[in-house]
């Protein structure tokens, strides 16, 4: 991308104009014309610590590697260091990064990508040693929303939140500038060079937060406009089959992928169950440590689940560790205001769970016992407010459905009374 300008500044696809204060954003979130480019391989790093078990950190490693893989990276190795804590210059010991760098000089790696966040200082010095570009989960994370941002809202609302994760990195990343040239007309009248690109910086999210408030007013007016009718949210940890279970409920044809944060923008259809309609819409999926930035960001996107009347709460009921993403996605919800509204808990992909939970000799009667053992106990733990479904198999919907609809229809008795049209089969 050629740049007209005394100098500027490069960060993982940043590009700054420091003479006439133009900032040119990532490709993707100006649908510029992409090129193909070569699968980046990419090594993980993880730290087992007092709070981080080994099995844990296998875990978060393998989602880890799902996240670089929805980049568009391959993750070829692994590398795990236990420690005490990280170490505040280089994240993991030296003996480690040697190990690392050893590894390097024989194969054809390009890039590291760290599990927990990293400083700025942190990804210079490992950098220094290692010699290959280094990011960390948060970085990751942001790059691949960047990637599937397709409104100017949602392209606004990642915008932001880079820059929002870049601004207490400009002294650790950007030691130094790339100045051409040099000589009269590239001094800054008066600041050092960490103050002027701090205040370009902070310019640039004033400036986001701005264009952003004026996307969300055109969105309360679209929300204003649905009043009437009873609003129910998908929500779940991201992968979980949301937009699947809203093609499968709106008959509509909502973009739906094997892949992580496969949806971005919040849609909202109309469905009518037994005559009774509603508004259901689905929103963005939730993580492990999503990052701050992106939260903040994307509050305005998340009201769809603040002023929804239900909840469905969407389980990858086949993932080892589905417990543990309920309670992230309860985390996330309790943060947001919204846990106390009335939610039913979806468990899907049971096809997945049964194929690897069951023998496929064991007979029939005893895999229905261990079934129903598992709906029972999820039955008294949620006081009856849970379910069992696979949406691509199309399984144990119309339960599903009537389900809903009768929490629906008691809503609207409730707050209509005198429109029986609404909750009358």
């Amino acid at each position: 991308m050629p740049i007209h300008a005394h100098f500027f500044i490069q960060y993982n696809g940043f590009y700054l104009q420091c003479t006439n204060f133009v900032w040119l954003k990532k490709p993707e979130l100006i649908d510029l014309q992409r090129h193909s480019s070569p699968v980046e391989k990419a090594i993980l790093v993880g730290v087992i610590t007092p709070e981080i078990t080994e099995a844990q950190i296998t875990e978060y490693l393998n989602e880890l590697a799902f996240l670089a893989e929805t980049a568009g990276a391959e993750a070829v190795k692994t590398f795990v260091q236990k420690l005490p804590h990280p170490d505040p210059r280089t994240f993991i010991g030296k003996g480690k990064l040697e190990e690392i760098k050893r590894y390097l000089e024989g194969n054809d790696i390009s890039l590291a990508i760290f599990d927990e966040e990293l400083s700025g200082t942190q990804i210079t010095n490992i950098e220094k040693i290692l010699g290959i570009k280094t990011i960390d989960r948060t970085d990751l994370i942001l790059d691949i929303f960047a990637k599937r941002a397709r409104t100017a809202r949602a392209k606004t609302q990642v915008e932001l939140a880079q820059y929002q994760y870049l601004l207490p990195r400009l002294k650790g990343m950007w030691t130094h500038l790339g100045r051409h040239g040099g000589g009269i007309g590239t001094r800054g009248p008066g600041e050092t060079e960490i103050e002027t690109d701090r205040r370009l910086v902070k310019d640039k999210i004033a400036l986001l937060k701005k264009r952003l408030q004026e996307i969300e007013k055109q969105a309360q007016l679209q929300r204003k406009e649905r009043t009437g009718y009873v609003r129910v949210a998908l929500v779940g940890y991201t992968n979980a089959g949301k937009s699947t279970l809203m093609n499968v409920l709106s008959k509509s044809d909502v973009f739906a992928e094997n892949k992580l944060f496969a949806t971005l923008d919040t849609t909202t259809r109309k469905v009518v169950l037994q005559q009774t309609p509603f508004l259901l819409s689905d929103t963005v999926g939730f993580i492990r440590k999503l990052p701050h930035h992106l939260v903040e960001s994307f509050k305005s996107t998340l009201d769809e689940v603040r002023e929804s009347d239900i909840l469905l709460h969407v389980v990858d009921i086949s993932h080892l560790r589905y417990e543990e993403q309920i309670e992230v996605v309860n985390r996330t919800l309790q943060e947001m205001g919204a846990l106390e509204k009335p939610t039913l808990l979806v468990f899907n992909k049971m096809d997945l769970y049964e194929q690897q939970h069951f023998d496929p000799y064991l007979p029939p009667h005893i895999r229905q016992e261990l079934l129903d053992q598992l709906k029972a106990d999820w039955q008294a733990r949620t006081h009856g407010h849970a379910i069992f479904i696979s949406a691509t198999e199309k399984t144990n919907l119309d339960e599903l459905r009537n389900l809903l609809w009768q929490h629906i229809v008691e809503l609207y008795r409730q707050r209509y009374p005198y429109q029986t049209a609404f909750y009358t089969a």
